[in-house]
C-alpha cells in the first residue's frame, strides 16, 4: 500500500504560478513512477505529467506543455508539479498518483492515488 498526500493548491490569478507536492509513505518511492492527473467539475480525469524511476523520462500532455515542469525527490519521497502562466481552464483538482511504468501512468493507468488539492484560477 502506498500512501500520497498532496499540498500547494490555491487561488492564484491567470498568469500565476502555483507548486504542487505529493509526499509518497509506504512501500519504496524510488520503485515507483510518479504522476499528476486533474479534475475540472463536470470533466474526466485527465492526464497532466509523469516522470519515470529514475528522472530520465518525463511526459506532460500537450495543454500543459512549456507551462508545467514535474519532478521528483526519491531522498525526500516527495514529486512535484511547477505550474506557470497558470489560465483559467487550469482550474481542477490535481491528484498526485503512482504506478510501476510512466508511459502506463501517460496512458490512465495507475496503481494508487491521493486525494487531491484544489487549484483554482481566477481570470
Amino acid at each position: 500500500q502506498v500512501q500520497l498526500v498532496e499540498s500547494g493548491g490555491g487561488l492564484v490569478q491567470a498568469g500565476g504560478s502555483l507548486r504542487l507536492s505529493c509526499a509518497a509513505s509506504g512501500r519504496t518511492f524510488s520503485n515507483y513512477a510518479m504522476g499528476w492527473f486533474r479534475q475540472a467539475p463536470g470533466k474526466e480525469r485527465e492526464f497532466v505529467a509523469a516522470i519515470s524511476r529514475g528522472l530520465t523520462i518525463t511526459y506532460a500532455a500537450d495543454s500543459v506543455k512549456g507551462r508545467f515542469t514535474i519532478s521528483r525527490d526519491n531522498a525526500k519521497n516527495t514529486v512535484y508539479l511547477q505550474m506557470n502562466s497558470l489560465k483559467p481552464e487550469d482550474t481542477a483538482v490535481y491528484y498526485c498518483a503512482v504506478g510501476p511504468r510512466v508511459d502506463r501512468l501517460r496512458d490512465g493507468s495507475y496503481d494508487y492515488w491521493g486525494q487531491g488539492t484544489q487549484v483554482t484560477v481566477s481570470s
